[in-house]
């Protein structure tokens, strides 16, 4: 976070006091040290036993692209939940170095005591939504991009993802938003609100280089069907006027939030569509409450709530082995 750490601290600790009133928080911290520092941070605002800090040292913060995929579902009584590892190269190779990033998958699935099964593929999590019903969305600008699995065509990463996270159906967008370092991750484009609902960013001004690419993975996604041949509801999801760092387009996007146990949250930008969007995602979930994170100084590091974030099933928390 270039020109703004010490800025970024304050979302933090409004991410996991907005959290913590509902579900428990693990953290992945680098040593006592920071823990201590994050205690102290979190006290005036965080009950005891609300949070459990982890000792998992990172190159980078984003959970969602270098952490587990927790998996439920399974037929194994002993095992219901699993963690699948993907394969990590941030980003293509783009922020060495990332060896501490690669072995995070791992080191969550022990501090929760599930079962970690490798997987044969490059993946962030941040390039795939699911609808909990077999269905997941991505693009072929990340997953097709020759910098994360160049020996594997369509076909072998469909099959990889079918036989790793239990889908049967993908739903193929094409291009991210501008200013994405990320080649397309789709968190940021289109997410799915229920079974057969998804949010998708749209941009009206014809000018805006993401115009284009937001109509058209809107057009796939209104040629989608399911296999008994029903079609998705589409709720357009407006994006934010455009954001710049030193002179960078930054990948702010509404559809970058993070559903929780009965709230979600929700980025802001200090925009006039923060409005607007929050009121679209409030009419998505009615059983939830909205809340808004000043995600300005998040962006500044390319990313936002729901790449910082990879949530658990629930029951896991209570057989964490904490350090």
């Amino acid at each position: 976070w270039p020109d703004c750490l010490d800025a970024i601290q304050w979302p933090m600790v409004d991410i996991v006091a907005a959290l913590a009133e509902v579900e428990c928080v693990h953290i992945n911290i680098l040593d006592a040290a920071q823990s201590s520092y994050v205690e102290r941070q979190l006290a005036p605002r965080v009950p005891a036993g609300r949070v459990h800090l982890h000792s998992i040292p990172t190159n980078d913060a984003w959970c969602r692209d270098h952490g587990a995929i927790f998996c439920t579902g399974y037929a194994d009584a002993e095992y219901p939940v699993v963690a699948a590892k993907f394969r990590y190269n941030a980003w293509g190779g783009k922020y060495p170095p990332f060896d501490l990033d690669a072995q995070v998958a791992e080191r969550m699935a022990a501090a929760l005591a599930v079962p970690c099964l490798e997987q044969p593929m490059v993946l962030e999590g941040g390039a795939i939504d699911v609808n909990g019903c077999g269905v997941l969305l991505t693009t072929e600008q990340c997953l097709l991009n020759p910098n994360r699995n160049p020996s594997m065509n369509r076909a072998a990463i469909e099959e990889c993802l079918e036989q790793a996270l239990g889908v049967d159906t993908i739903i193929w967008l094409g291009n991210g938003i501008d200013g994405d370092d990320t080649d397309g991750h789709v968190d940021e484009l289109t997410r799915f609100v229920a079974e057969r609902r998804v949010v998708t960013a749209i941009e009206p001004n014809h000018d805006d280089p993401n115009h284009e690419p937001l109509q058209e993975n809107r057009r796939r996604l209104e040629a989608f069907r399911f296999a008994d041949g029903g079609a998705l509801e589409i709720v357009d999801l407006p994006m934010p006027a455009p954001l710049h760092h030193r002179g960078q387009r930054l990948p702010a996007s509404y559809a970058n939030f993070y559903i929780a146990n009965d709230l979600v949250l929700v980025p802001e930008f200090g925009v006039a569509a923060d409005t607007v969007a929050a009121d679209v995602l409030a009419d998505c979930f009615p059983d939830r409450h909205i809340v808004a994170i000043d995600c300005r100084h998040l962006v500044v590091g390319l990313g936002g709530l729901h790449c910082l974030t990879q949530q658990v099933p629930a029951g896991l928390s209570r057989r964490s082995r904490l350090p």
